[in-house]
């Protein structure tokens, strides 16, 4: 079945809220993202006091580097799964389980609107490490 691709004025109803809603998350993980990439790269921030000459200090340091910039991996992947669910929406084909086919709950959508699984398609992958067998 072929969709017709909308452009964003284009949008209404249900695809506009989620667009909105879509487009409100993305800022969000934007300004996360920009106050990780701060935290974590910024020579200023290795140690406010100065030059840091403790082993432990040095360690605290690169332990903290580490989990913003893990935290930066993992809004840098929400974001894609944002950017591909507004592709979705201005496709036409926004909130169908990439598994099944089937719709996702709205409800769902609302939680996570950049969701791409249907809560059964999500916990088969859950218990499999991420695959779905029945796909």
């Amino acid at each position: 079945m072929a969709t017709k691709n909308k452009s964003v004025s284009e949008l209404s109803g249900r695809n506009k809220k989620f667009y909105d809603l879509l487009m409100q998350y993305r800022d969000k993980v934007t300004d996360q993202m920009k106050y990780h990439v701060e935290d974590a790269l910024s020579i200023d921030n290795n140690d406010k006091r100065g030059v840091t000459t403790h082993m432990a200090d040095m360690g605290s340091d690169n332990s903290r580097h580490e989990m913003e910039l893990s935290m930066l991996t993992e809004e840098g992947n929400v974001l894609q799964l944002i950017e591909n669910a507004l592709k979705r929406i201005i496709e036409g084909n926004y909130g169908k389980c990439q598994d099944c086919g089937e719709d996702i709950p709205e409800a769902r959508l609302e939680v996570r609107p950049y969701a791409v699984y249907c809560v059964k398609c999500k916990t088969i992958r859950e218990k499999n490490g991420g695959f779905n067998p029945n796909v």
